[in-house]
């Protein structure tokens, strides 16, 4: 590398640590300043990060990482073995409730499947396609997302993608600004998000949501959830799993300040290459 190159890669760095310190954002003008770089350097530098969606400029002009390093850092624990801490969270989960697990981890401006297991033994059994995108408004998972960002940008990455119709997810699906609203704001008052054929025909679930372990974090990390048939699934059983799936969120958050524990190991088989078999599966896209 020439001293160039590493004068420029180090001035990028400055600038990725200085905002992972202002949680709230931070203007061109103070970043340059305080780093004693030129503004148009800065800018440069910005641009280049926000391409490769490292930074995000929001409605006052500020700038603030996005979730990539976070999701960055999920991938490096998995490689390092750590998700084999994070995976019997969700296996012990599958088995208590006996219905599909899931976890997500912020991407962005959306969230991304990160893993699942299945805990359903026979009868009808919910096949997810962890390749989809996840329907932030139809979703538990995102709903319980959504909530703990501020509500203007919460509504807007909705209406960036549109609500669809009820022939596109399911019959309750949500349609509207108002009702997304409503609906946002009594999801973090209870502290859980909550579908009942909205994402999916004939789906019901309940999620909650893993904070960063320093709290500092604007929205939560990722999320966990469990899913099942409605014939299977009611209200009162989804939110029965709510302590649980609290309990293993603060695990996991806590995973993300594991220390290397022994040997790289290669990231095991998800237990959706574990599902037992099925006299009846639907695949669905979202939880």
């Amino acid at each position: 590398m020439t001293r160039q190159a590493s004068f420029a890669a180090e001035r990028c760095l400055a600038i990725i640590e200085m905002l992972a310190a202002a949680p709230d954002g931070l203007a061109l003008s103070t970043i340059a300043s305080d780093l004693d770089i030129p503004k148009s350097a800065v800018h440069r530098f910005l641009q280049v990060l926000d391409n490769r969606g490292y930074v995000r400029q929001d409605d006052t002009y500020r700038y603030r990482l996005t979730m990539r390093l976070v999701q960055m850092g999920f991938k490096f624990l998995a490689g390092r073995g750590a998700w084999e801490v994070a995976q019997p969270i969700l296996d012990r989960l599958a088995e208590l409730s006996g219905e599909l697990v899931r976890m997500t981890v912020a991407d962005g401006d959306t969230l991304a499947w990160l893993g699942a297991a299945q805990g359903a033994k026979s009868g009808l059994i919910i096949d997810p396609v962890m390749g989809s995108r996840v329907i932030l408004h139809a979703t538990a998972t995102g709903k319980i997302w959504l909530s703990s960002l501020p509500i203007d940008t919460a509504v807007n990455l909705v209406l960036r993608r549109g609500f669809g119709s009820p022939k596109e997810h399911g019959p309750n699906v949500i349609q509207s600004t108002e009702a997304l609203i409503q609906e946002l704001k009594l999801t973090r008052e209870r502290g859980y998000g909550l579908v009942i054929e909205e994402a999916d025909p004939g789906v019901a679930a309940v999620a909650v949501g893993i904070t960063s372990p320093n709290g500092d974090q604007e929205g939560f990390v990722g999320t966990l959830s469990v899913a099942g048939p409605i014939y299977r699934v009611t209200r009162e059983r989804l939110e029965g799993f709510v302590p649980q799936l609290k309990e293993a969120a603060r695990e996991i958050a806590e995973m993300w300040m594991i220390i290397e524990r022994g040997p790289r190991s290669e990231r095991p088989r998800q237990s959706l290459d574990r599902f037992p078999d099925r006299r009846s599966a639907v695949s669905v896209g979202a939880d």
